[in-house]
């Protein structure tokens, strides 16, 4: 009984303690300056012609001009004692404590909505101590600075509504109407948005959202805000979504802005609060040609297939600017981007570097390796038997050319187990691939997963003949005020050799060469007639993987296509990701000049059979000019390596 009772002092004790603490720091916030909200959280978003093209307006609404079923719905469900506490419900706070402790896991959150609005006012949203600290300090200072109605207005301006901040916009986007006309079934989805916006938009997934929005009706109900029946009626009541975000229709755009968002909040010179810069004016590189070219050719090509995702990248190559991007097939349907996000094995697309490597280390483009079907067999009899697609092999020697053009992959493996493993790791680390890479067989086959934009960063380096640049997609940064706050430092360094990048070139724009067709055909040559200008093309295959990077002087563009729960890819999938790269980069280079690459002056063409790499005589099947960096030519017969591979077998 005596322990009871000194636990119950000590308790009141802690109560008294806590309430004494939190007057005070009340009282001190009291004495702060006011903050000037209206304008936080606000970005404003420009492309490369400094022209705005905010999906999301961003457009203040007086809390009158909000419809009061979006505000009874959005109080009965985030925060009931909303207009009876101070900032933090205590009691909602211990309660949370004692379900999550009992329960060993978080299954409820606490937060008021006086709270979530200080949060919002952060441009990151992280979870140290610190910024904890600060939020609640942030949320003292509003409740003793606004009054309820302020707060829960500045609040509803600012949430996301599943990429869409702020309700008047959100409501216009959804339904084409003001917040004001939400009638209950409407205002009681939208309000179920913001707990999870990935997952509970309706146009992401619409059984998710109703059953999010029962549960807000349900809230309603209990809270005496609507009956049961009105609620019933609200449920059942079909809703026509009409989901347009900006007047020119290109919804990839809102992948673009997400990526530009993800890029901001990595930028350490941008203050992290808003309330420090009155919101944020953000000039990108957006170019909204090529940002629509890039979403109508994803469009088309995806209609009769409506579970195939893609990604895409659109960059200039000799700076790292990014001019349009995608990150899904149809963002009202999926939000995630994974053109920043996601890591996919990327195939064959991974040759072009051990090539250059290759080049760099004394082969040419007619060294030699017999294709055939092959069984590797390393240390502890281990044993690795890759395959050519179709199972198609030369059963012959052949160079290096025709390998790229074919996509062989036992020239592939071959080479990278003659150049030793880590030849291949160290070179990808070179053009920019921070990915860790393991040191084995498969490596050159493209077994590891990377990101899209690193793969883009990579072949960036062969596209600028040598450089590394940064990809990103901000220009500068400026607060309300235009002063400004970052400004992109776009710092070239250069990493490979002209020349070798010249020859690799020229193999690359064989990939589509009718004049490499022998026992396999090169595998973009059925493309070759839909091209205008001269390109650098490498495709790449996986089980659930389609990738394809191309690019000249001006201008670079990877896709991926593939199933976000890495399903097998059906052949037929293939000449999706083919006809948008493209139909992207055609379209954005047209009526420029072909602006191919000029010949450096050690470097040499030579008539040749590109199959074999002998030098062409009057009687050869094949003949094609193959460049070399002079010194290195043909002669007049060549030995295939297999010999100085020790650890292949053949069957």
């Amino acid at each position: 009984m005596k322990k009871i009772k000194k636990y119950i002092r000590f308790l009141l004790i802690m109560m008294v303690f806590g309430i004494f603490v939190y007057g005070g720091l009340y009282f001190v916030a009291r004495l702060t300056p006011k903050l000037t909200i209206k304008e936080a959280n606000k970005y404003v978003f420009y492309d490369i012609n400094e022209q705005t093209y905010n999906p999301s307006k961003e457009s203040w609404v007086s809390l009158d001009n909000i419809s009061d079923h979006l505000i009874n719905a959005t109080i009965a469900i985030e925060d009931k004692n909303f207009y009876n506490h101070q900032g933090f419900d205590f009691l909602r706070i211990l309660k949370a404590l004692y379900i999550n402790i009992i329960n060993g896991k978080t299954l409820q959150g606490a937060s008021t909505i006086t709270q979530q609005y200080a949060k919002n006012l952060f441009l990151t949203f992280d979870k140290t101590w610190n910024r904890k600290i600060e939020e609640a300090w942030l949320t003292l200072r509003l409740e003793t600075h606004y009054s309820k109605d302020d707060i829960l207005e500045g609040y509803l301006n600012t949430i996301n509504y599943g990429g869409i901040f702020g309700i008047e916009d959100a409501s216009n986007y959804y339904f084409n109407k003001n917040s004001k006309e939400l009638t209950l079934a409407e205002a009681s989805m939208l309000a179920g948005i913001p707990k999870s916006p990935s997952n509970y938009s309706p146009l992401v997934d619409e059984v998710a959202a109703k059953k999010r929005q029962k549960i807000i009706l349900n809230a309603m109900v209990k809270n005496h805000y609507i009956t049961q029946e009105e609620a019933d009626r609200a449920y059942n009541t079909t809703l026509t979504y009409v989901g347009e975000s900006v007047s020119n229709n290109v919804s990839s755009i809102m992948y673009y802005q997400d990526a530009v968002l993800a890029e901001l909040k990595s930028i350490k010179t941008i203050p992290t609060s808003f309330l420090e810069t009155g919101g944020l004016k953000i000039y990108t590189y957006l170019d909204i040609n090529a940002q629509t070219i890039l979403d109508e050719s994803v469009k088309e090509n995806t209609k009769q297939n409506q579970d195939i995702q893609v990604a895409g990248v659109v960059m200039n190559p000799n700076n790292g600017q990014i001019i349009a991007l995608t990150g899904g097939r149809d963002y009202q349907i999926s939000q995630y981007n994974r053109a920043i996000n996601s890591n996919r094995q990327v195939g064959s697309t991974m040759k072009p570097l051990l090539y250059y490597a290759a080049l760099e280390n004394g082969f040419t483009p007619t060294t030699t390796f017999t294709s055939e079907k092959t069984i590797f067999t390393f240390s502890e009899n281990k044993t690795y038997s890759p395959s050519n697609y179709g199972e198609v092999y030369a059963d012959k020697p052949i160079t290096m050319t025709a390998a790229l053009a074919y996509s062989d992959n036992i020239y592939a493996v071959k080479t990278h187990l003659f150049l030793g493993e880590e030849t291949l790791v160290d070179m990808a680390k070179r053009v920019g691939i921070d990915n860790e890479l393991l040191p084995v067989p498969s490596l050159a086959l493209g077994s590891m997963e990377i990101n899209l934009i690193e793969m883009t960063q990579a072949y960036a380096a062969f596209a600028n003949e040598g450089y590394k640049v940064e990809p990103h997609l901000i220009n500068r940064v400026e607060d309300k005020d235009g002063n400004i706050l970052y400004k992109a430092d776009e710092v070239k360094e250069n990493i490979l050799n002209k020349s070798i990048v010249y020859v690799l070139n020229e193999m690359l724009a064989n990939t589509y060469s009718s004049d490499m067709i022998d026992y396999n055909y090169p595998t973009m040559v059925s493309y070759a007639s839909k091209m205008t200008k001269k390109y650098a093309v490498k495709t790449g295959t996986t089980i659930g993987d389609r990738l394809i990077f191309g690019y000249n002087k001006d201008l670079i563009v990877g896709v991926w296509t593939g199933y976000d729960d890495n399903r097998g890819t059906p052949t037929e999938d293939i000449k999706i990701s083919r006809n948008i790269w493209l139909e992207t980069i055609e379209g954005c280079l047209k009526g420029k000049e072909d602006n191919w690459y000029t010949t450096p002056n050690n470097v040499v063409g030579v008539l040749v059979d590109p199959i074999s790499g002998k030098l062409a005589t009057n009687n050869s099947k094949h003949k094609k000019i193959i460049y070399y960096i002079k010194g290195t030519e043909p002669t007049l017969s060549s030995t295939p390596l297999d010999d100085i591979i020790p650890t292949v077998k053949q069957e």
